[in-house]
């Protein structure tokens, strides 16, 4: 009877002790994940990435159907000169157009995606942490612009791809910490892909589309099947 007692108050002890840790170990992963809210922007949307590779890749496409040749041509900026050596005032407004074009539909759907998200999950769609992701995904990209304006202005046109690439994945390496860690990944790959394209700069627009269509693509669906959003 005795020995019955004992076992049965040994037992209910360590029930309370299992259920005491699980309480305690419930309550770290809820000030985890408190934490992760206010410390990552978590309403990016895999979705917004796979457009703006989408609409990447036709950009491209309008690009070399106004340039007048096909993907496997390499040089393609010859094909942006005037008969005196100079870039075509014509085409490069034409692509400059279709660059901004692509630069619309891409922050417009990140920005409806991510509000549709913060309701979705009642997150704050701009806070402290939003904004320090955007200021430092802004810096590297105005100094990629004004790098891309130095290479235009010394007609130096095969390595305004590469260029925009790289400090493209700097930027998003730069403003990873305050988002899902996935992007950061994507900034390595951008980086790494717009140092390819330097080497191969004769086909510079194919890595461009490269970086920015399929790899903007696959990340909008990898992050889309890993967090739902």
């Amino acid at each position: 009877m005795g020995f019955r007692f004992n076992f049965v108050v040994q037992s209910t002890f360590k029930i309370m002790i299992m259920n005491k840790q699980k309480e305690q170990l419930d309550a770290l992963q809820e000030i985890r994940s408190l934490m992760e809210r206010n410390s990552r922007f978590l309403s990016l949307s895999g979705l917004s990435g796979a457009l703006a590779g989408l609409s990447a890749l036709i950009g491209v496409v309008v690009i070399y159907n106004r340039l007048g040749i096909s993907f496997s041509e390499p040089f393609y900026y010859h094909f942006m000169l005037n008969n005196q050596g100079e870039p075509d005032a014509s085409k490069t407004t034409f692509m400059v157009i279709v660059a901004m074009a692509m630069l619309v539909v891409a922050l417009s759907g990140a920005a409806i995606l991510a509000k549709r998200n913060a309701q979705r999950h009642q997150l704050p769609l701009w806070d402290g942490t939003a904004k320090k992701m955007l200021i430092n995904l802004a810096i590297p990209l105005a100094a990629g612009g004004l790098y891309v304006v130095i290479l235009f202005r010394q007609h130096h046109l095969e390595l305004i791809a590469p260029a925009t690439i790289i400090f493209y994945g700097l930027a998003l390496l730069n403003a990873g910490k305050y988002t899902v860690n996935d992007i950061r990944y994507l900034g390595v790959m951008q980086i790494v892909i717009g140092l390819v394209a330097a080497v191969y700069y004769e086909f510079g627009l194919l890595f461009w589309a490269f970086g920015f269509g399929v790899l903007h693509i696959i990340y909008g669906l990898v992050v889309y099947n890993k967090y739902g959003k």
